[in-house]
């Protein structure tokens, strides 16, 4: 065993995606400071017991300031313009205490769920004000030690045709907001929304993050003005599409150079599973369409891509538990991913995710957070099959969970 300085805290029998065999990682004051096949240290261990550890997932797109709302509206919703009008009409009704709580209850989820990194997005208009994001700031400060939280502002029912809107948005990003975003369909003026939009990214210096293009007629689309300002403010790989459901309804030719066109441009697609399934082709009496854009396939042609949760539990997504293990799971089913690909769909919710939020110290390696999760597998692939128990957590080397093993009582 090779001499090593003194450690805080080692992890014992580590298997990472990276590595044939089981490895030590040494953590000092609260960062990665060595991965070795065997240190010598006598400090406090962690046995890992040769099982498979991540730096942990990263959800870039969620909203927590809407979520759990089950129970507080009927939920027979067919389209997004319906949903956004059953939150709009709850909305103006909600208190930082209300946002905070239902927030809270998502948040502590997904830190279970092996979550450690998460972009929420926050809506700000008249009607919600600011009250939304005081709450999911609080959150950010008072579960700092299990997760990063990273808030997102944007205007969901418009901004043109939306007066005090952006005023709200400035305050927001004067005020700690990490990224901006939009939803340009829900505008009078699209493009004029969007340049605004990019315009506020520009001045605060912030990520640019869109809910895009979310139905399935291809005749027309936002897609186009999004890489043009992108490429026009020199903004490749600080901007990214949520939903982008349009993609799944093109022609193999249109999908081809769509998929040209977000490479060069440098343009990200988050797909969000449980919504676009819920809502899309709802209309249709039979062969229904998924409405689900192939990230892996994206991924595979040079596209930054995510797979994300969106919503829980409310007019958009009846549905969740803020498992992105489970919605990687979910995802490969419905997109007839193959075995080869169960490693690309792993990559869609850990490191392709933390690319696209430009997460510089992500990942186990020397000198970052000592930030990881233990799934109970050995092999990355069966993490996508068979959703193994996430069995323990760390945020900088300190343990935030433990899962107990489920006990089976056989008779007698």
């Amino acid at each position: 065993m090779t001499a090593q300085p003194a450690f805080d805290l080692i992890f014992r029998n580590t298997l990472l995606r990276s590595s044939a065999a089981p490895v030590d990682i040494g953590v000092e004051g609260g960062r990665i400071a060595a991965i070795e096949p065997r240190l010598a240290c006598e400090t406090v261990e962690v046995d890992v017991g040769g099982r498979l550890a991540l730096p942990g997932f990263v959800d870039t797109h969620i909203h927590l300031d809407k979520a759990c709302l089950l129970g507080r509206c009927g939920h027979d919703h067919g389209s997004v313009s319906d949903a956004i009008r059953a939150v709009a009409g709850m909305k103006k009704d909600f208190t930082v205490e209300d946002v905070y709580a239902r927030g809270a209850k998502v948040l502590e989820r997904a830190i279970v769920h092996g979550t450690t990194r998460m972009r929420t997005h926050v809506e700000i208009d008249p009607r919600i004000g600011l009250r939304g994001f005081e709450a999911v700031k609080a959150l950010k400060r008072d579960y700092a030690w299990a997760i990063d939280l990273s808030l997102c502002v944007f205007p969901q029912e418009g901004l043109t045709n939306d007066p005090g809107s952006e005023e709200l948005l400035v305050q927001a990003l004067r005020d700690g907001g990490d990224a901006i975003g939009g939803c340009p369909y829900m505008d009078t003026d699209p493009n004029a929304h969007l340049e605004r939009i990019f315009d506020l990214a520009q001045e605060f210096d912030v990520d640019v993050d869109l809910h895009l293009d979310f139905d399935l007629d291809p005749s027309w689309w936002h897609l186009d003005e999004v890489c043009r300002q992108t490429e026009r403010r020199n903004y490749q790989g600080r901007v990214a599409i949520g939903h982008a459901t349009k993609l799944s309804a093109l022609p193999p030719e249109r999908m081809k150079a769509a998929t040209a066109q977000l490479a060069r441009s440098g343009v990200a697609v988050t797909v969000l599973p449980a919504t676009d399934l819920y809502l899309m082709g709802r209309e249709a009496t039979h062969n229904v369409p998924r409405g689900l854009t192939l990230a892996h396939k994206l991924a595979g042609e040079g596209v930054l891509c995510s797979v994300a949760t969106n919503n829980v539990l409310n007019p958009f997504t009846p549905f969740g538990d803020a498992s992105l293990l489970r919605m990687a799971n979910f995802y490969a089913n419905v997109a007839h991913a193959s075995v080869s690909e169960f490693d690309t769909c792993l990559d869609l919710v850990t490191e392709l995710p933390a690319r696209l939020m430009n997460l510089g110290d992500y990942g186990i390696k020397v000198g970052n957070p000592a930030d990881l999760v233990v799934l109970d597998t050995q092999d990355s692939r069966f993490a996508i099959a068979e959703l193994p128990d996430i069995v323990m957590g760390f945020k900088a080397g300190r343990q935030t969970f433990e899962r107990q093993r489920p006990t089976l009582f056989g008779p007698g």
